[in-house]
């Protein structure tokens, strides 16, 4: 019997050599453009896909999470979305003051003239005229609303035919995740990046970027200190101890890049921290799809390093609006990798990049590739407001609920 596991490579090594591998044939002049232009053409097509996906995902698992609600969902769940609302502006705010500020001590003149008089890149083959059912919005609204009413029908022992569908849907979006859109990144970020270094732009762009990161990540770590740090003050438990349950559900979200796939695990981080098991079994999975406020602080920073780059208007009344808005698209955008910037990047017309264009795939491409740490930060922050919302649904909404009755805890952990 053979016993020997087979060796994987993980997905983070995977893109990894893939920006390395896209770098070098980018350079390689002996190649003939045709022949670049096949690798640059399975990207474009693998961004149609992925454009085409993004609202089915977000129909697929939000209209879940809400259906799970019974008592209080409609507080729960407008609960949950302000405090994810709010986390991600908040997070948006502090990484464009922050970036505003301290990228132009590395983003300079000499910087800006080299990227911005790099050749010309090549264009695909060819590409589908694939467009995705509905927009982004129209699958945030109809999953809201769809959730929202479902989860009253189950309260009024109905609509279990309706819940069945949906959560069927969910599981064939997860198998299309599995099988197509994961395994299909590396290919996608290959073409990206060996455009970029046929145009001449990969070297000047990764040196600011890795600059970027080294900010971007270290501004997550401290909003989810401060965020555990407040959520122990409103619980009365020990920040250190709540952040140290925390370990693992960040450790595994770096290592999977998938905001789904750690949700067991954060589950567990929950139980730990004395997150009862109806809320726990509520907010995790819900707020893997809908908090994202690592992920604003990526796309944020990123606009901002990219409009400096090309020496175009980054002020704060345009920001301001860029960021709110980017608020209320990514409360939906779902757990899988590239699946904020993808929600993301229709609105980034408002800050004058064309999302169709290199600046959008430009974007897509440096954002997936820290992805991890990203969702790191989100699934981390998704059990500071469980903490939360599990002392104000015990102290308040479940009072109104159910007058009559008095539970604790330990009498939720049990049901």
């Amino acid at each position: 019997m053979n016993t020997k596991k087979k060796f994987r490579i993980g997905l983070v090594p995977k893109l990894l050599i893939a920006i390395g591998l896209g770098v070098l044939v980018g350079q390689l002049t002996f190649i003939p453009d045709f022949l670049l232009q096949i690798p640059v053409t399975l990207s474009a097509l693998f961004s149609q896909l992925l454009a085409f996906i993004i609202p089915l995902m977000i129909v697929g698992y939000v209209i879940k999470g809400i259906s799970d609600l019974t008592d209080g969902a409609g507080k729960l769940l407008s609960l949950n979305v302000l405090l994810a609302y709010s986390n991600t502006l908040i997070g948006g705010f502090i990484a464009y003051f922050l970036a505003s500020n301290l990228f132009p001590l590395f983003i300079d003149a000499s910087v800006r003239e080299t990227v911005q008089t790099d050749g010309t890149e090549l264009a695909p083959l060819f590409t589908l005229p694939l467009e995705p059912l509905f927009s982004v919005t129209s699958a945030i609204v109809f999953a809201f609303l769809f959730g929202v009413f479902i989860s009253w029908l189950r309260k009024e022992k109905k609509g279990e035919v309706l819940y069945n569908v949906f959560t069927e849907f969910g599981e064939i979006i997860t198998q299309i995740l599995k099988t197509i859109i994961i395994p299909g990144l590396p290919i996608y970020i290959f073409g990206n990046f060996l455009n970029l270094s046929y145009s001449g732009a990969v070297f000047s762009l990764l040196s600011v970027f890795w600059r970027v990161f080294v900010v971007v990540i270290s501004l997550q770590i401290l909003l989810l200190v401060v965020l555990f740090i407040l959520a122990g003050l409103y619980t009365g438990k020990n920040p250190i101890v709540l952040l140290k349950n925390q370990l693992p559900g960040y450790f595994t979200a770096l290592g999977t890049q998938s905001s789904a796939a750690t949700i067991p695990v954060n589950m567990e981080c929950a139980r730990k921290n004395g997150v009862s098991k109806e809320i726990r079994e509520f907010v995790i999975p819900l707020s893997a799809t809908i908090h994202l406020m690592g992920s604003v602080v990526t796309i944020t920073s990123c606009v901002t390093a990219v409009l400096l780059m090309f020496d175009m208007p980054h002020g704060f009344g345009m920001m301001a609006g860029f960021i709110a808005t980017l608020g209320v698209a990514l409360v939906a955008a779902p757990g899988a990798p590239g699946g904020a910037i993808m929600s993301a990047i229709p609105f980034v017309y408002m800050v004058g990049i064309d999302p169709t264009g290199s600046l959008g795939n430009l974007l897509i491409s440096l954002y997936i590739t820290q992805d991890s740490f990203g969702t790191a930060a989100n699934v981390s922050g998704d059990n500071a407001i469980a903490l939360v919302i599990d002392k104000v649904y015990n102290k308040y909404i479940l009072k109104s609920v159910e007058p009559k009755e008095t539970k604790t805890f330990s009498s939720i952990d049990n049901l």
